[in-house]
């Protein structure tokens, strides 16, 4: 081989030896997005899942009954008291499904509306202002068409409050909240019973929390004002943004000491964390 030669094969395979280093950067370097790129979509995802995990949904149910054909006059209350209620959760965070003069077809639905959107991570909140009877040791919420005549209508043609905390429980909510207002004189029991004895207990099992606006077996008359004593007070301290329990209890002691012992609510819980109310809590 003379000099020329070999000076050519030196060249081409300094050029070669370039040619393969270019090669080896563009892979290293593709391969070096592509990993940037991945890392990029865990970390999206971790986000998005750490996101929904840390995120509470918090629903309530309202139902607001006034206008029942049997009564002598509506109960222009209830239905205030579910509009002013709905508006204080909307803008503490819940996602609100009010209900007006529900029929008994009208409160299954929102009850099944209810059901199918709870999630394990949910806070839900159910409140009923209306007339209330109690059959078989559980109170039902009545709805405006309800026909009643003997106690066995009641079950037939009400909702069950400890059946709506049932599907609650069944569903996996992370805490229940319940509020009813219809401890009230109404015109179905006098048909059936000599004396009107209000609701039943309702037990606050696995992780709820119960106000009603009266204790076990009494009624109280409503008020004159724009709301009923219960809501009114609840509303003034709904306001303070603190947790569940202490809004129930403030509520409670509020209208007792005003009422000097004549309407004394009933709170039972049994939640086993803080549920806050305020828009930043859980």
């Amino acid at each position: 081989m003379n000099l020329k030669q070999l000076d050519l094969s030196r060249r081409t395979i300094a050029l070669a030896a370039a040619l393969i280093g270019t090669v080896s950067l563009a892979i290293g370097a593709h391969a070096a997005l592509n990993m940037r790129t991945i890392d990029a979509a865990k970390a999206v995802t971790t986000d998005q899942i750490t996101g929904s995990i840390g995120q509470t949904s918090r629903l309530a149910l309202v139902i607001g009954n006034g206008h029942y054909p049997d009564a002598s006059a509506p109960l222009t209350q209830s239905i205030n008291d579910a509009r002013a209620l709905s508006s204080s959760l909307r803008k503490n965070g819940f996602d609100v499904d009010m209900v007006e003069d529900a029929t008994k077809d009208d409160m299954v639905r929102a009850v099944n509306r209810l059901k199918s959107r709870i999630k394990h991570d949910t806070v839900v909140m159910l409140f009923f202002g209306g007339y209330g009877v109690q059959a078989g040791r559980e109170s039902y919420m009545l709805p405006v068409d309800a026909v009643i005549w003997k106690e066995r209508d009641v079950r037939r043609q009400g909702v069950s409050i400890e059946g709506v905390l049932e599907m609650m429980k069944e569903q996996g909510a992370k805490a229940k909240l319940v509020v009813v207002d219809a401890s009230r004189r109404n015109p179905y029991e006098r048909r059936f019973r000599s004396y009107s004895h209000g609701l039943a207990p309702i037990s606050a099992s696995d992780n709820a929390l119960v106000l009603t606006s009266a204790s076990p077996g009494k009624v109280v008359d409503d008020g004159k004002g724009e709301h009923s004593v219960l809501v009114g007070e609840l509303l003034n301290n709904l306001n303070a943004q603190t947790s569940a329990e202490s809004v129930f209890n403030k509520t409670r002691l509020a209208i007792a000491r005003a009422s000097e012992g004549d309407q004394v609510p009933a709170v039972s819980s049994s939640l086993l964390e803080d549920v806050q109310l305020g828009e930043a809590g859980g």
